[in-house]
């Protein structure tokens, strides 16, 4: 690995993250992936490369300027239309291509994964705090069972960071005020680094994590060993318990029953209609946002009542709300 040189943390982490990044093995069905995207434009631009240099200098040999040739004198020059649309369509469809394969990879590496479970990735200078749907919680260490896919939802406490997997190939901006998603298929058993890929701060050099992929059986004895500060109620639980101390089943219900405010019954990944602009989706985003600025979406056909809790719950609170409306699926 590279040293930082003195006085520039940050520089030496960017020669670890590269150095990472080139050593590394393809551990999961997301990184073939990729890497295939790549080595398909490296290839295709090496033979367009080679064919353009190659008649360069064949045409500069073959037509160059001959001794005893007539001052002045030159060939004719005649279009020829189907070189023309040749040299015009073939590039474009090498272009189009490139697009349309980066696009299909790109929607396959972005879309949620059956069965997935749900982790909670909290980042602040300069840690990763992952929190499972158990309640047990973990500084800088992600442990994961291999072969069953992982959902990260993510968010800052501060300022912007990275989450950036190097033998997975995926890297995703980790934002303050929103959520954020990373989708992982943890195929091979390993322990591999995490790194923050945005300037975050002096000690932007030292915001590393561990991701460790287990056996399941030694994932589910991890887990029952309660490692990894366990909480006293699960976020579930928790967000029940915080949903009944603000009084929102006065106005909500678990059973499908319509009150003043639409049902948490099979609320969330469902299309919500608004009483003003295209349905959304209700993910956690949406359930974020309309408990902090409630009049920003309103549901269709219900009224604009809701009072505002910014300053009254925490992210953490947040993320445990939007557990337990999971659960009412």
């Amino acid at each position: 690995m590279e040293t930082a040189e003195a006085g520039d943390p940050a520089r030496g982490h960017g020669g670890q993250m590269m150095n990472a990044f080139a050593q590394s093995a393809a551990a999961s069905p997301s990184a073939w992936k990729i890497d295939a995207v790549f080595l398909f434009i490296a290839v295709v631009s090496l033979f367009f490369f080679l064919l353009v240099e190659g008649m360069l200098i064949y045409f500069a040999i073959r037509y160059r300027r001959r001794k005893g040739a007539e001052e002045g004198a030159t060939s004719e020059v005649r279009g020829n239309f189907i070189l023309e649309v040749v040299w015009v369509l073939v590039p474009s469809l090498a272009v189009l291509a490139f697009f349309i394969y980066g696009y299909v990879v790109y929607r396959d590496v972005t879309t949620p994964l059956p069965g997935a479970s749900d982790i909670n990735v909290v980042t602040g200078q300069f840690v990763y705090e992952f929190k499972y749907p158990d309640g047990r919680a973990a500084m800088n260490e992600l442990r994961v069972p291999a072969g069953k896919p992982v959902k990260l939802i993510m968010t800052s406490r501060d300022v912007i960071h990275g989450f950036f997997i190097p033998e997975y190939r995926i890297k995703q901006d980790v934002l303050p005020g929103r959520y954020t998603y990373l989708h992982l298929q943890p195929d091979l058993e390993g322990t591999f680094d995490i790194y923050c890929t945005q300037y975050c701060g002096v000690g932007h050099s030292t915001m590393r994590a561990k991701l460790i992929v287990m056996p399941p059986d030694a994932y589910a004895a991890w887990a029952a060993q309660g490692e990894g500060a366990k909480a006293a109620m699960s976020p579930p639980e928790k967000g029940k318990a915080l949903m009944e101390k603000f009084g929102c089943m006065g106005c909500h219900s678990a059973d499908g029953t319509v009150k003043v405010g639409p049902s948490f019954k099979g609320l969330y990944g469902r299309r919500v209609e608004l009483a003003q602009g295209p349905a959304v989706m209700a993910d956690e985003g949406y359930i974020r946002e309309s408990l902090y600025d409630p009049g920003a979406k309103v549901a269709k056909g219900f009224p604009n009542v809701m009072p505002t809790y910014k300053g009254s719950i925490t992210d953490d609170d947040v993320a445990a709300i939007i557990a337990h409306i999971k659960t009412l699926n």
